[in-house]
């Protein structure tokens, strides 16, 4: 048995997740956290996008908690992945960046900590957080060449598993044109065109590649598998943990004629990357239908974010890509706003009433310590520190300000965010920027030289923090 193997029975047998009575209506939600992936936080009709339309993330968005200020942990995909499932920043076991480590034995992930609690798991989508096969070289990383960073969803706590190694086209995700011109984007493939297999497979289990009919939209493919995995739980009445990991709009990006249409006055590659953010809109209206005729909307905690801002470098004023980060600084890959500013929702109408909307910054890494807190488990095998807090007294309504600052590290790049203040570093903190994002969220206006007692101050913390990231890579973390 892995050291996992042991946690999980330890965990089980020996009691040690203790569930606490709390005041909610009811104790044990289900949790559903969705994830799109290169979702600018512009890119989302309740943020104003001139053109994209998402009436049903829209909906959500009146029916719940929109979090304005709210932070992807890292400006690439995988690293904020492993922080949703953790609550610790991905420095601390080694996923510095897209498609390098992988989820380590010793992190205890959420899935692991809820099941002795009783609930059922399920990961569907892209999980970037490891290798899901040791024989056949697929994807980044499968096969001989990523054999030291096999850790799947199914040794990670999920019981059910849809899952990719990595990125796939957002249509018919396992075809690609013979003859595309263009790695970005393409039109659907069309009856008897020639076509190459996209070397990226989903897999439910291990040596079990999904063989089958994957033919239409990748968003619907996806919440296909979630919405029957949903129903299979109520059916044994038992509460459940649903990770839903969207491809779109990560290129490539495909979508089928019906979303295109929508935008059939834009160059092709907008009608394909406005379509299938489209489409996966329309697949969180079908998820939301779904737990209102199941009867289960009302106590279901719903989440909804983006893993970085989106992608495409900009050139001479002017962007390679065709998401939007608003009006903020920077995309993917920076440490300014705009590659880690995402869009983000949560709608559980037990507890949150309609229409609610705030600016206390949130980052991914808060899922793990809110749920835990709201569920009231304490599994005692869990690694610490954790990076992110509990955001139950933001649901709550009973606050104001953010007591731990966020902390950010992604190659040379360096930042720490309070409640007004952020410091940031391109050149691995021999130098620091300081801007305001309270009155300067775009952040235009350095304010270091006006300010070096701020300064100073942000950058004792960010060496702290950073210094326990190194404890943590060391292995001080695990309990041997």
């Amino acid at each position: 048995m892995n050291r996992k193997g042991f946690i999980k029975v330890a965990c089980t047998v020996a009691a040690s997740l203790i569930l606490s009575s709390c005041n909610f209506k009811s104790p044990t939600p289900n949790i559903i956290l969705c994830m799109s992936d290169d979702q600018g936080w512009g890119d989302a009709g309740f943020h104003g996008h001139p053109h994209l339309r998402t009436p049903n993330l829209d909906e959500m968005s009146k029916n719940g908690l929109r979090l304005d200020r709210f932070y992807s942990a890292a400006p690439v995909c995988s690293p904020t992945r492993g922080s949703c499932l953790t609550g610790r920043h991905p420095y601390r076991y080694g996923i510095f960046g897209a498609n390098t480590g992988h989820l380590p034995e010793g992190e205890l992930t959420l899935a692991e900590a809820l099941k002795p609690a009783g609930y059922t798991t399920g990961h569907f989508g892209k999980w970037h957080l490891g290798t899901l096969t040791t024989t056949l070289s697929e994807s980044n990383r499968g096969g001989e060449r990523g054999k030291d960073h096999y850790s799947p969803p199914w040794e990670n706590g999920f019981d059910v598993c849809f899952s990719t190694e990595a990125k796939t086209p957002t249509y018919d995700p396992m075809k690609q044109p013979e003859n595309r011109t263009d790695k970005r984007w393409w039109n659907p493939v069309k009856p008897g065109e020639p076509i190459t297999e996209y070397n990226t497979h989903y897999w439910t289990g291990p040596g079990q590649m999904v063989a089958g009919n994957l033919e239409g939209d990748d968003s619907g493919l996806i919440m296909d598998q979630a919405v029957s995995f949903i129903q299979g739980a109520v059916k044994k009445q038992q509460p459940f943990l649903s990770v839903i990991w969207f491809h779109a709009p990560h290129w490539p990006v495909v979508a089928d004629n019906k979303f295109r249409d929508m935008y059939s006055g834009m160059d092709e590659f907008s009608q394909n990357h406005f379509g299938c953010i489209s489409a996966m809109d329309d697949q969180i209206g079908r998820l939301r239908k779904t737990l209102r005729e199941l009867g289960i909307a009302e106590n279901t905690m719903l989440w909804f974010c983006s893993d970085n801002g989106p992608e495409g470098t900009v050139d001479a004023g002017r962007s390679h890509g065709k998401g939007s980060a608003g009006n903020f600084r920077g995309r993917k890959r920076d440490l300014f706003e705009g590659g880690l500013r995402v869009p983000a929702i949560l709608e559980w109408p037990a507890e949150i009433k309609p229409g609610r909307v705030s600016e206390y910054p949130c980052v991914t890494s808060d899922y793990y310590p809110t749920i835990m807190e709201v569920l009231g488990l304490k599994p005692v095998q869990q690694p610490e520190p954790k990076d992110g807090i509990s955001l139950l007294p933001l649901i709550e309504g009973r606050i104001v300000e953010r007591q731990v600052p966020i902390t950010f590290q992604s190659g040379k790049q360096i930042a720490l965010t309070g409640n007004q203040y952020k410091i940031i570093s391109t050149d691995g903190g021999e130098s620091f920027m300081l801007f305001d994002l309270i009155n300067d969220p775009e952040e235009k206006n350095n304010l270091a030289e006006q300010k070096p007692e701020i300064v100073q101050e942000l950058i004792l913390e960010l060496k702290i923090w950073q210094e326990s990231c190194k404890k943590s890579l060391d292995g001080e973390d695990y309990i041997n």
